[in-house]
């Protein structure tokens, strides 16, 4: 495949920012299998961010060569205190999670599945760690851990500040060339980018995707992140943890009808608009046309390539 058409198949959404683009390009260049990875709180049901769009975004990048990891952090779910601090059940929903993603289309064949809990049992992983946490500051930490969902002023034992530490930890130890996650996992993406050379090893590049607003519509909360835009995104997020705001991938068609009569959807706004996000980052995605059935007294039937 030729270097313009895996370039243009890494940048179809819901890719969002590409940090940095020449970089990726000579990474292709220079590698025909280079490794991409994603990471999961196993904390609740898949839904249409984390299972459906989460899917399409990975066969692009198979797609595109990459060999992919798929990472259940399920010691990340312990230390965020998901379900309780149940890791039995966590690790139970992480089986769920490889199950859910296969309905969704995911060739579990075509990816590595890694689970946190094996991937730590490496002492050389923990001398990483070490390394890692003398060269960051305390503060540096604390602003990366809203890759936790949490604000900084929400960060009450040092288990959080472990968290990012950890997950930069398994960026190098899994060596990995693309972090592929979303714009929440933004921050400790860049902090690895800034610590690799430190540590005499490689930058790794960032593709972030969308994150697929909640039904609810824009929620502002200015905690999550300095860039205006960026902290809209994350705090508007599809959450599992408000089920009204999000489309489960088991929710039944009259439930999905039912979410979808309720989402915020003003006349004539097309920008933070999370039925037309579906739209966008999904259906388009998934299908050649989509078809709006109208009234005539309405414009009758209307159908959109």
């Amino acid at each position: 495949m030729k270097l313009e058409k895996r370039l243009e198949l890494v940048k179809l959404p819901p890719t969002e920012e590409i940090v940095t683009e020449q970089e990726l390009k000579e990474l292709l260049q220079k590698k025909r299998h280079p490794v991409a990875y994603d990471g999961f709180e196993t904390s609740g049901k898949l839904h249409l961010g984390s299972g459906i769009l989460r899917a399409i975004k990975l066969q692009d990048m198979i797609d595109a060569g990459f060999k992919f990891i798929l990472y259940i952090a399920d010691w990340f779910a312990y230390l965020n205190n998901k379900l309780g601090g149940d890791l039995e059940l966590i690790r139970e929903t992480g089986k769920y999670y490889i199950e859910g993603w296969k309905a969704c289309g995911v060739d579990t064949s075509k990816v590595e599945v890694k689970w946190a809990s094996e991937v730590i049992k490496d002492h050389n992983y923990w001398e990483l760690f070490l390394k890692i946490s003398k060269l960051v500051t305390i503060k540096r930490t604390l602003r990366a851990t809203t890759i936790a969902g949490r604000t900084e002023a929400e960060v009450k034992n040092p288990s959080l500040l472990i968290y990012p530490l950890m997950q930069a930890t398994d960026i190098f130890h899994m060596h990995i060339d693309v972090c592929q996650l979303g714009m929440d996992q933004r921050k400790v993406n860049m902090l690895a980018r800034e610590i690799g050379p430190k540590l005499g090893l490689w930058k790794p590049i960032v593709v972030s995707h969308h994150l697929l607003m909640g039904l609810q519509g824009p929620q502002r909360m200015g905690k999550f992140d300095e860039n205006v835009a960026i902290d809209l995104q994350i705090s508007s997020k599809m959450s599992k943890s408000k089920p009204m705001t999000c489309i489960f991938i088991h929710d039944s068609e009259e439930e999905v009808n039912q979410k979808i009569r309720k989402a915020f959807c003003p006349e004539r706004r097309v920008e933070n608009n999370p039925v037309l996000e579906i739209v966008k980052y999904i259906i388009f995605r998934k299908f050649d046309t989509f078809v709006v059935e109208r009234p005539k007294k309405f414009g009758g039937i209307v159908e959109y390539l």
